[in-house]
């Protein structure tokens, strides 16, 4: 089981958790030697959130369910294969740990851990996202990984120094975090949208746009504890029908505080198909060693 490769901690006391295979009157569920277990839901992912809940607001069962659809339809594959081709050669051979911060659906690590294969390395998993809604939809299509509902503001459950890489598409970042979980030789790699990234499908729909600066204080929070290794632009044309052109708003930051039949309203006259430019920056970084400035 990945679980053991993957050196997850207990939430409420940091000592290592095991994972119990399920029974026939119980579920798989992960123990640590203080006796706190955590019993996985009937969808395959495991919630290790205790005391009180995260300001954060999770992406709803809707906007998953749009994401899903999107993504799944091979509408930003190369995306995909473009975050796997920056991880899968920093991975090992053999004992490879991927963390994947903010995984939702699961469809880039799904993309990883397929690229990693194929290339012979074996990598376990772990994804962490907030949404259960999302964990869901990420335990089915990446089963072999370990799937957790966790805050990413709050430390990892996950040991120093036991990942080799950790990507973080479209999601939160917390670089102390990530520094402390990564192995010395490990990677981060990290996905923001570019200025001008749907431009015209965000004027139509009322999608949110790219602040202002924020290159800038992505360099800055990384900096005490990453150096940049590269960047890579991915552009992606996109011509769409309307219903997946309101999945595309949707799924992301405007899904909370419209809902999906207000975005397809808003579409409702415009020609097919809807065309719009998918700008991202995929950046790499790695740890900096002790001592460096």
């Amino acid at each position: 089981m990945p679980a053991a490769d993957l050196h997850l901690l207990c939430p409420v006391c940091s000592h290592p958790l095991e994972h119990l295979e399920a029974t026939a009157a119980r579920q798989p569920r992960l123990v640590c030697p203080n006796g706190h277990s955590f019993d996985a839901a009937r969808q395959g992912y495991f919630n290790l959130l205790v005391g009180k809940g995260t300001p954060f607001e999770p992406d709803s069962a809707a906007m998953v369910a749009s994401r899903f659809n999107f993504l799944g339809n091979g509408h930003y594959l190369p995306l995909a294969r473009a975050v796997a081709s920056a991880v899968v050669p920093n991975l090992p051979q053999e004992g490879a740990v991927v963390l994947d911060s903010g995984t939702g659906t699961g469809h880039y690590l799904r993309e990883i851990l397929d690229t990693a294969a194929a290339g012979g390395r074996h990598a376990s998993a772990v994804g962490l996202d907030i949404s259960k809604f999302a964990l869901r939809r990420a335990a089915r299509l990446n089963p072999e990984a370990v799937n957790l509902v966790w805050d990413i503001w709050q430390p990892l459950p996950v040991a120093a120094n036991s990942v080799d890489a950790v990507t973080v598409v479209f999601a939160p970042r917390n670089p102390a975090e990530f520094a402390r979980v990564l192995r010395p030789t490990g990677v981060l790699v990290v996905v923001t949208p570019r200025s001008g990234h749907l431009g015209d499908i965000a004027a139509l729909t009322g999608m949110l746009g790219i602040e202002e600066g924020k290159d800038e204080r992505l360099a800055g929070a990384m900096a005490g504890h990453f150096e940049p290794a590269s960047s890579v632009d991915v552009d992606i044309p996109l011509a769409l029908g309307r219903a997946a052109a309101a999945d595309l708003a949707f799924m992301g930051p405007a899904g909370h505080h419209l809902d999906l039949g207000q975005i397809a309203a808003r579409l409702e006259h415009s020609p097919e198909p809807v065309t719009a430019d998918a700008k991202f920056r995929l950046l790499v970084f790695r740890p900096r060693t002790h001592g460096a400035p």
